[in-house]
């Protein structure tokens, strides 16, 4: 495109962590622009965040529909649409958005039901827009550099995948003092069957898939809840059976003492292995079997394209978590570009979380649901 994306925002007002983030990763790469937004259920509220953010007020709107409508009634019309609204707001924003002809960048989970789910997936398909969900650690360059060897059998068949999210920071009941990131994602009617599981677990279990290629086919899930008078699950534990035999596990916890955003992955083969930290997220570990094991750094030789591409820095000079996540929203905006002109996207472009993605998203999270109040029992996804 010739000029940058123009973007509005639903949600992500004053004192929201996660719009913050999806502003500053939009600016990063300089691919948007931020003209328009309804940044809060309050329509005061979303008027203050607007005029901090020096948007024009009469694109600064006080409820969703506004801003539908009027964006939709403009000759310098938005493009595309994020969604950073609680979870149980995002299929209506999403939907209507998509209806107007915008493309959306919803953030994770997609929706806090499959039916849900599955109505934005044949939304998206019958507007003809862009869907994307920010599972946003999947644009880590080590991580595509790691999807990129295991595509080309450099691990040989895969056998074991491990995966974890520890964090710490609900360790005590810290939505009983109004703190507002805890109250929300602790309450079921804004995050729907589980919160745990569908805040880190589903960042968990996309990056799994993602990186090795293989689908889970089955999980035995045991989520339980450790913080007296909490309401939903803070902590998830299970096994995996991949669609290929592979078998992995998958721990989620928000109550580990030590952990502050402790995102793991190992993935073994026939031939090798990797591991990746996020903490660490410059270097992996590449243990060829037989032979010394090597450390692959971000930036360094011999990485495949589309990790190379996704240094923006020279390697020494560390990258992280912004970094990753504008690289998600650099990838959907060459994504955007090629829909808009009917194109055939870019590389990075084609590994864009979509609206599908979200539906297995979702599909993860009630099916951990399911199996844990079997006992655990193994389910289907």
């Amino acid at each position: 495109m010739n000029r940058r994306l123009r973007l509005g925002m639903i949600g992500g007002g004053r004192g929201a962590f996660i719009g913050a983030v999806h502003r500053m990763a939009a600016r990063l790469d300089d691919r948007y622009e931020l003209v328009a937004g309804a940044f809060s259920a309050d329509p005061q509220r979303s008027r203050d965040s607007a005029a901090e953010l020096l948007l024009d007020p009469r694109r600064s709107y006080g409820s969703v529909d506004d801003l539908i409508k009027s964006e939709a009634a403009r000759t310098d019309r938005i493009d595309v649409v994020a969604v950073v609204t609680p979870n149980h707001l995002h299929h209506a924003a999403a939907k209507k958005s998509l209806d107007a002809g915008f493309h959306v960048i919803c953030d994770k989970p997609m929706t806090t039901s499959v039916a849900d789910a599955e109505d934005l997936v044949s939304t998206a398909e019958r507007t003809k827009r862009v869907l994307a969900v920010t599972y946003n650690y999947s644009g880590y360059p080590l991580i595509r550099q790691a999807k990129a060897m295991i595509a080309a059998g450099e691990l040989g068949e895969l056998r074991l995948v491990q995966v974890e999210y520890a964090q710490d920071w609900l360790t005590t009941l810290l939505e009983a003092e109004g703190q507002k990131q805890a109250s929300w994602r602790a309450d079921p009617k804004q995050v729907g069957a589980a919160a745990a599981v569908g805040d880190i677990g589903s960042h968990a279990f996309h990056l799994a898939e993602f990186v090795s290629g293989l689908r889970v086919a089955q999980l035995a899930a045991d989520l339980s809840t450790h913080v007296a008078g909490r309401k939903l699950d803070d902590n998830a534990q299970m096994l995996l059976r991949f669609a290929n035999g592979a078998r992995g596990s998958l721990w989620a916890s928000q109550v580990a003492p030590g952990n502050e955003n402790g995102l793991r992955l190992r993935i073994y083969g026939s031939k090798g292995g990797f591991e990746w930290s996020q903490e660490e997220p410059n270097h992996m570990r590449h243990a060829p079997y037989g032979q010394q094991p090597r450390i692959l750094a971000r930036g360094g030789p011999g990485l495949a394209p589309i990790a190379a591409s996704g240094a923006r820095i020279p390697a020494g000079h560390p990258e992280g978590y912004l970094e990753g996540f504008a690289q998600v929203y650099r990838d959907i905006a060459d994504l955007i570009a090629a829909y808009d002109s009917n194109s055939s996207p870019a590389a990075g472009a084609q590994l864009v979380p979509t609206a599908r993605d979200g539906l297995r998203g979702v599909q993860f999270v009630h099916a951990a649901v399911e199996s844990s109040r079997k006992d655990a029992a193994w389910v289907n996804l």
